[in-house]
């Protein structure tokens, strides 16, 4: 699995369930591939035998066997899942911190919530090639910052059309809809990293570029960067009203200007 044991509450369970999950399908194949080497050993032509071995109709026993079984593993791996998921989409009732993403073809806006002040914000652009090799540019990425030891409000929005939230280590990914306000909440451990981010739904031309980073780091590095933003002029909600569909277009924070959003959905933002 593509992370570590205690990165957050969320991943724990996923691991636990996708682990046990592989050892019992696992436990079935080698059953399976057993009993098919046996029967092909056991039942195979022997020299001097001519014609066709004994032909059956059906084995009772066996039949009800073959359909009692995977009805029990199918209904044991429902009842696990959905058990786990509930925990998992279980709302966080006064979490520490909330911060909305929206999902834009084809980069990323991050409003951060702040107590008894105004909210700031980062706004991406989308992530730029390298001119001598083609290569994305990684210094161009837009980045998500959290804290570590804290419980989280992750409201998701998508400004144009259907994305998906995914920070890959999180083992975790939720859709963003248009006209649709979806919600994640995890709670964070102590461990600081830097996390991979991406758009999960085929949004368009330039899906593949729709990366993001996330830095997972201290409470106390989360507040500077966010002191951060307010010192660039950062602060304020980037609301609905920056959609394609009200007109607003999408700012791009290097210019004074809106951009038009005919060049966005060209990718050349």
């Amino acid at each position: 699995m593509p992370s570590t044991p205690g990165l957050t509450d969320r991943v724990d369970r996923i691991m636990g369930l996708w682990t046990t999950s592989w050892i019992v399908l696992l436990a079935v194949g080698i059953i399976t591939w057993g009993l098919m080497i046996w029967a092909a050993v056991a039942y195979r032509r022997r020299r001097g035998q001519t014609g066709l071995p004994v032909q059956l109709r059906y084995h009772m026993p066996i039949e009800i066997f073959f359909t009692i079984v995977p009805v029990i593993l199918v209904a044991g791996f429902f009842a696990f899942t959905a058990r786990d998921q509930a925990i998992i989409e279980e709302p966080i009732e006064d979490p520490d911190y909330s911060v909305t993403a929206y999902g834009k073809r084809w980069a990323w806006d991050f409003v951060y919530e702040r107590e008894g002040q105004d909210p700031v914000y980062y706004q991406g652009i989308q992530v730029q090639k390298e001119p001598d090799s083609g290569q994305l540019d990684a210094s161009t990425l837009p980045t998500l910052y959290l804290p570590t030891n804290s419980s989280i409000e992750i409201t998701l929005e998508a400004r144009d059309v259907a994305h998906s939230f995914w920070i890959v280590e999180f083992l975790y990914k939720k859709d963003m809809l248009p006209g649709v306000t979806n919600r994640m909440y995890v709670e964070t451990g102590d461990q600081e990293a830097t996390l991979t981010g991406k758009c999960a739904e085929l949004c368009g031309e330039y899906h593949s570029a729709m990366l993001f980073n996330v830095e997972l780091v201290s409470p106390a590095e989360y507040d500077a960067y966010l002191e951060s933003l307010e010192q660039q002029g950062n602060v304020g909600a980037l609301d609905e009203s920056l959609n394609p569909a009200t007109g607003a277009g999408n700012i791009d924070p290097g210019r004074d200007e809106d951009v038009d959003t005919t060049n966005e959905d060209e990718g050349t933002e």
